[in-house]
C-alpha cells in the first residue's frame, strides 16, 4: 500500500529522527553502494524536503552520511575527506555495518579513527542492519 503524497512513512521518520535530521537541513551522502540501506536515505529525504547532496558538491552542510566498511580503506582519510563540506556546526554520521556483519568495524577502530580525524563520538544508533556513530568536529564544541 502506499503512502498519500506528503506523507512521511514510518521507518522514515523513525530513522531521520534518530539521526537527529530535522526538515530544511542540507545532508550530503558519501560512500553510498548497493549494499547500503536505501530506506535510511530515503527517509532522510524525506524529512529534508530535498535529495542528498552528493560526494562531488561544493556546497556547505548540516550532515554528512558515510557508509563506510571495512575495505573501503583507511576511516582516518575518510572522516577527513567528510568533513570537507562539513559546515562549522555540522555533524558526521558514519553509517557501518552491524556487528557480525560482513564489513564491520570494531568499535575501537570507529573511535581511535574519530580522534585522529580530530573528532568526537558524541552518540551511537542502530539503524537495521547498519550502525550509525555520530562524530563532531572537536573544533565544534567552541561557543
Amino acid at each position: 500500500m502506499a503512502d498519500a503524497p506528503g506523507t512521511v512513512k514510518q521507518g522514515a521518520q523513525d530513522y531521520a529522527q534518530l539521526l537527529g535530521i530535522e526538515s530544511g537541513q542540507s545532508v550530503q551522502e558519501i560512500g553510498w553502494d548497493e549494499d547500503c540501506d536505501s530506506q535510511i536515505s530515503e527517509s532522510v529525504e524525506d524529512v529534508i524536503g530535498a535529495e542528498l547532496l552528493d560526494e562531488d558538491t561544493d556546497e556547505l552542510c548540516d550532515v554528512v552520511l558515510l557508509w563506510w566498511r571495512e575495505e573501503d580503506g583507511d576511516l582516518v582519510d575518510g572522516l577527513v575527506d567528510s568533513i570537507r563540506s562539513l559546515a562549522e556546526n555540522g555533524r558526521v554520521w558514519l553509517l557501518t555495518p552491524g556487528i557480525g556483519k560482513v564489513g564491520a568495524l570494531s568499535p575501537g577502530v570507529i573511535s581511535e579513527s574519530a580522534q585522529l580525524a580530530g573528532m568526537v563520538q558524541t552518540k551511537a544508533e542502530r539503524l537495521g542492519a547498519w550502525q550509525g556513530s555520530c562524530l563532531v568536529q572537536r573544533s565544534a564544541k567552541k561557543a
